[in-house]
Formats: structure tokens, C-alpha cells, sequence
């Protein structure tokens, strides 16, 4: 069985999308699918795990808690160490962000 990592749903809700690619099992994949939708203010990303992600479509900003920022575009990948803090600041609607997200003991 095949799947297409551009299959969306008919509709998609206000918030971001998650769907687990494999069942996890000691490394997660996940695509996301983002419309417009950012971290909320103040909110910070401290995960537990390396998280290496590719940008498949669209445009995107990572904020850094350091002050650095990094654009994203189609094709763009980006690894981000356990706890480092960090923000979606932006997601482009049209066309929608679709990433893959990988995490794990990658490094």
C-alpha cells in the first residue's frame, strides 16, 4: 500500500494537522500540514528529542530563543537539537506548508 504526502484532507480545521507516517518506535515521522498557523505568543518548542524537519511545500520562519531566525522554503531542511527552544513564527496559506518531521536520537 502507497500513500502521497500531497493527499490532504477535503478540509482542513483552524489548527495545524499532524498524521504519524509510521507508528513510532524509538523514531517518529509525522507530516504536518500548517494554513497561516504559528506558535502562539510566548509559547516555545522544548522537546525531549532531535527533531530534523524538510519543508516539502510552501514558506515558513523558525524563531530561535537566541533571537536568530531562519526562513524556509520548499526543499529547505533543518536539524534542531534536543531542547533548543524555538517558534514557528510564520507559515505560508497559499500554498499550505507541508513538512516532514522527523524525531529521534539523530545525533
Amino acid at each position: 500500500m502507497t500513500t502521497n504526502i500531497f493527499d490532504l484532507p477535503e478540509s482542513l480545521p483552524d489548527e495545524e494537522v499532524f498524521n504519524d507516517l509510521i507508528p513510532p518506535k524509538g523514531v517518529k515521522i509525522e507530516r504536518i500540514i500548517s494554513n497561516g498557523q504559528t506558535t502562539p505568543a510566548g509559547g516555545w518548542y522544548d522537546q525531549d528529542l532531535h527533531e530534523w524537519v524538510v519543508l516539502i511545500q510552501g514558506e515558513a520562519e523558525l524563531e530561535y530563543e537566541n533571537g536568530q531566525t531562519l526562513r524556509l522554503i520548499a526543499g529547505d531542511h533543518v536539524l534542531i537539537p534536543a531542547h533548543v527552544r524555538h517558534r514557528v513564527v510564520f507559515t505560508s496559506k497559499d500554498p499550505l506548508c507541508i513538512w516532514i518531521a522527523v524525531f529521534g536520537d539523530l545525533i
